[in-house]
């Protein structure tokens, strides 16, 4: 099957939130998959494709696309997981540096968290992301980001270029001293789901 991606966007009061964010990583993916696309006339244009409506207070737009360009967009209403408990688990071998439909060996990973919501994916000894979040750490004074994600999401791009967390490597003795960690994602606004480090299992 050829490769597929996606993009989640969030839908807001009937209004697409971050469209520049995400038409950015949508042509990153496409020069280095299809380049073909990657021209005036082919390029697809996410800000006249993606049409909510006004109805749509709390909505994800998921667009798919791939070697023939946007092949998909479906709206559904949004409801937010509660994430209470952390499981980390490590594994040196996983890659998903694209926003792929592909989320096989994420969920290999997902099936060790045991009775934990969800994981903190750790690889060479660094944090990395969740299994569909990126993170940060607080450590009592900053909110510190992996320098190293599995994935360059969105919310985390805004969130750099506000200042709001920093990057850098983030090692497990790192997590253990912190205070809380916090997930985001296009959907989930950062400081919606904080975990407290006691609930981080190791």
């Amino acid at each position: 099957m050829a490769q597929q991606f996606v993009e989640t966007i969030k839908i807001k009061e009937g209004e697409a939130q971050a469209i520049a964010y995400h038409q950015e990583r949508l042509e990153r993916t496409l020069r280095h998959f299809f380049p073909s696309l990657c021209n005036a006339t082919s390029m697809p244009s996410l800000e006249k494709l993606v049409a909510p409506t006004a109805d749509m207070d709390f909505y994800k737009a998921r667009v798919v696309y791939g070697e023939q360009g946007v092949k998909d967009i479906t709206y559904a209403a949004y409801a937010m997981r509660e994430i209470r408990s952390l499981q980390v688990v490590e594994n040196d071998a996983i890659t998903y540096d694209y926003k792929s439909t592909d989320r096989s060996s994420l969920n290999a990973l997902v099936s060790q968290k045991g009775d934990c919501d969800e994981i903190i994916i750790v690889k060479h000894g660094l944090l990395t992301d969740t299994s569909f979040t990126n993170l940060a750490i607080y450590d009592g004074k900053h909110w510190i980001t992996p320098k190293r994600p599995l994935l360059l999401g969105t919310k985390r791009a805004a969130l750099l270029d506000k200042g709001i967390i920093q990057e850098a490597d983030i090692t497990l003795n790192d997590l253990r001293n912190a205070v809380k960690v916090s997930l985001f994602n296009a959907m989930i606004e950062f400081g919606e789901r904080e975990v407290p480090i006691g609930n981080v299992r190791f």
